[in-house]
């Protein structure tokens, strides 16, 4: 049976995950973490996770960013792999994420949908061969609750995007203060948030007189869920520390991407 542990239990994905997990019989949550001790499911709640002293294979995090460090201690001090699925993390956190990474296994992904995992690997050929010729355009959308802007799957689209172009591309948040052009070699980001959207990406490839446009569009939280438990079953088979993402659960389903 593999024990899990959930930061962020109390919250909207938390849930999810928790239902996720219930409907699972190979796994079970052992423990959860949060500011919140108002309990959801019939596991224990601790507000710090040091005060824990039950035994868990892995932890599940969709807390918030501020939060990461001083989980990453207790994933350190008792050597668990720890699935990041929170996203806003400052320059000075991913690089705690990445010394973490260098004495435990670390998952992080910008989003953890397959379906996003896949629209990533069809940027990626579609900015190939497209090259210089599109102006490219991402525009993400989501509920007014969410704090971060852009998206972490936002930014993961864009690096995707950026990494096969035969440029070095500039990404352009507001342009509110400009008056000019739109320069050639950059790549324009734009959020919204309304209502209870999940979650909407779209990227598009501007050219001269047409537009290839791809999206994808998250119809529930669950599809993140199942990502999420799917990442933490995958993490437990691995010893090597290091940084692993969704590519890695992918390969190791067999699947092939372009």
């Amino acid at each position: 049976m593999l024990k899990i542990a959930l930061s962020g239990c109390s919250g909207r994905m938390g849930r999810v995950i928790a239902d996720i997990v219930a409907s699972r019989n190979t796994m079970q949550i052992v423990a959860g973490f949060d500011v919140n001790t108002a309990k959801y499911a019939d596991f224990p709640v601790f507000s710090d996770p040091f005060e824990c002293t039950l035994d868990c294979d892995v932890i599940i995090d969709f807390s918030n960013a501020s939060s990461t460090e001083h989980l990453l201690a207790y994933c350190e001090k008792h050597h668990l792999p720890v699935v990041i699925c929170t996203t806003g993390h400052t320059g000075e956190q991913l690089d705690r994420i990445r010394s973490a990474a260098a004495k435990i296994p670390v998952f992080r992904s910008g989003n953890m949908s397959i379906g996003i995992n896949l629209m990533t690997a069809l940027l990626r050929e579609a900015a190939s061969i497209l090259g210089d010729q599109y102006d490219v355009e991402i525009i993400e959308k989501h509920h007014n609750q969410k704090l971060d802007a852009p998206s972490g799957t936002a930014l993961m689209l864009a690096d995707a995007v950026a990494g096969a172009l035969p440029y070095n591309a500039t990404y352009v948040y507001d342009r509110h203060q400009r008056r000019e052009k739109r320069p050639a070699h950059e790549i324009g980001i734009s959020a919204i948030r309304g209502g209870t959207i999940v979650g909407e990406h779209t990227v598009l490839f501007c050219g001269r007189d047409e537009i290839i446009e791809i999206k994808h569009t998250a119809l529930s939280r669950e599809v993140f869920a199942v990502g999420a438990v799917d990442a933490a079953a995958f993490m437990v088979g691995c010893q090597k520390p290091g940084i692993y993402d969704m590519n890695d659960v992918i390969a190791a389903r067999n699947i092939e991407f372009p």
